[in-house]
């Protein structure tokens, strides 16, 4: 079996530009599409402006982290094959992955969405999210209700 092998790219990886934070930087290149960084950028600083407007009392970028950390899963279900059927198993998420799936969410609710730029919809959506509410926090929930209907498979999780 072969094992993923992580490289040094975790260690060179910088932060964005304007705040100087590394998640803010793999956020926009999580959303970036055909290699086109600077309309991802332009797309989370114009975001950030208008939490900013909206939102007095905490920076943008503290808004930005909040929000990601409220939409982080704890828990998920994972498909486990013992004896003949298939369980799903509730276990305990890897930092990296809560991170990766709680971007994955965000950035699914936002494109979910039509109608208006994608900087409104993106900042109105780390809004909710900040706040406790919207479609990213809603699958969180989702996935946390279904680890919880599933522990009684919990036993099953080596």
């Amino acid at each position: 079996m072969a094992f993923k092998r992580f490289t040094a790219s975790a260690k060179q990886f910088r932060g964005d530009p304007r705040f100087d934070n590394r998640l803010a930087s793999k956020f926009i290149n999580c959303m970036m599409w055909s290699g086109k960084k600077s309309v991802a950028q332009r797309i989370f600083y114009d975001a950030m402006d208008r939490i900013a407007e909206k939102i007095k009392d905490a920076p943008p970028i503290e808004v930005f982290e909040t929000a990601i950390d409220k939409i982080r899963p704890a828990v998920e279900v994972r498909s486990k094959r013992v004896g003949g059927a298939n369980y799903q198993v509730p276990m305990q998420v890897p930092h990296k992955r809560q991170t990766s799936l709680a971007i994955r969410w965000v950035l699914q609710a936002t494109r979910g969405k039509g109608g208006r730029p994608m900087s409104q919809r993106l900042a109105d959506e780390l809004m909710a999210a900040y706040r406790g509410e919207g479609e990213a926090i809603t699958t969180r929930e989702n996935v946390h209700r279904m680890a919880d209907a599933n522990k009684a498979f919990a036993h099953f999780a080596w």
